[in-house]
């Protein structure tokens, strides 16, 4: 027999969307990264994730105990931000450094302001701010890709790889390399290592098409919106290419920005963030186009060359702000004054 089915008044929810679930995807779009990273450095790779994930899930487990609140490592939040912050540290970190690194991850950056949902910054990037401004020459230190140095995989007793280190494409980036016809020699050496991940750099940032394929599947899933990551890439592509405009000696080809560093691993899965990010599309747009501006503004015009970490949480805490300037209708409109 047919039941009763009873309709309340508009609006409807139409695809109803848990914090695990939203989670979980985020974790399968993470897949292809997980396995480029295991591809190119090899178990010292995958382990160095997985010391964040248990990290990062045992802070969040102690804070909730201090604060005599219920568990909360259900919703996943926790394994998503250990996951996040191992991809964006480089394969031969010490271990001990990354568990540091994950604790001020989830224990300042998430559980001090309340936990999931309160926080101001993204966690993964607190913790790995945290990495850079302490051990600065440990976040520096690049070890090429295993495809590239088989003595990779092995991994000492004192948790550091056995191989040799080399410059990462944005390091390269920083210096015109030019041969005697005055061709860019990085872009003709470079550009089919970084969207292929056989390059240095963070074990998540190297493969341009792990991060596509990731970033693809949450845009299929609806879990992240299209707003910021078309506008965080945009972005960066007119800085960089006004940049090589004017001069082409001394700055790199447009696309090779792109596809270098933490600009498509960090606009799908970073910049993306709900708790951290605006909530209006209007917002989502200028929120990316910050992101997209200063992360080329560091990478061209200051020494260091990644700014996607600082730019991320220059813009999280103008989202509070960019929230107040683009305000959300309600439904059925704005209410009539008088």
């Amino acid at each position: 027999m047919p039941q009763d089915i009873t309709v309340s008044f508009a609006p409807h929810i139409r695809r109803p969307l848990s914090t695990q679930r939203a989670m979980l995807d985020v974790l399968i779009g993470l897949i292809p990264l997980l396995v480029a990273a295991g591809i190119y450095f090899r178990l010292r790779g995958l382990l160095l994730i997985g010391v964040c994930v248990v990290w990062c899930a045992a802070a969040e487990w102690v804070s909730n105990v201090i604060r005599r609140k219920p568990g909360s490592l259900w919703d996943l939040s926790a394994v998503v931000t250990g996951v996040i912050l191992g991809l964006s540290l480089p394969p031969a970190l010490p271990f001990w450094t990354a568990a540091i690194g994950s604790v001020i991850a989830v224990g300042v950056g998430k559980m001090a302001f309340g936990g999931l949902g309160a926080n101001v910054f993204n966690p993964a990037m607190v913790g790995r701010a945290f990495l850079t401004v302490s051990f600065g020459m440990l976040m520096t230190t690049w070890t090429v890709p295993a495809t590239m140095d088989p003595n990779l995989p092995q991994v000492g007793p004192d948790n550091l790889v056995d191989a040799r280190t080399q410059a990462t494409p944005l390091g390269w980036s920083k210096i015109a390399i030019k041969d005697e016809n005055g061709a860019d020699i990085y872009n003709e050496r470079q550009f089919l290592s970084t969207v292929t991940g056989n390059i240095p750099g963070s074990l998540g940032e190297t493969s341009a098409i792990a991060a596509l394929l990731g970033g693809a599947y949450l845009l299929i899933r609806r879990t992240i919106d299209l707003h910021i990551p078309v506008a965080v890439l945009l972005s960066a592509f007119v800085f960089a290419g006004i940049a090589y405009l004017v001069n082409s000696d001394a700055y790199v080809q447009p696309f090779y920005h792109l596809a270098s560093g933490a600009l498509l691993f960090g606009a799908f899965f970073i910049a993306t963030d709900p708790v951290t990010a605006p909530l209006t599309r209007r917002g989502m747009w200028l929120f990316g186009l910050g992101v997209g501006t200063l992360t080329l503004l560091i990478r061209i015009v200051g020494k260091y060359p990644e700014g996607f970490m600082f730019a991320v949480l220059v813009m999280n805490g103008l989202t509070p702000l960019i929230d107040r300037l683009f305000r959300r209708v309600p439904v059925g409109g704005k209410p009539r004054v008088g």
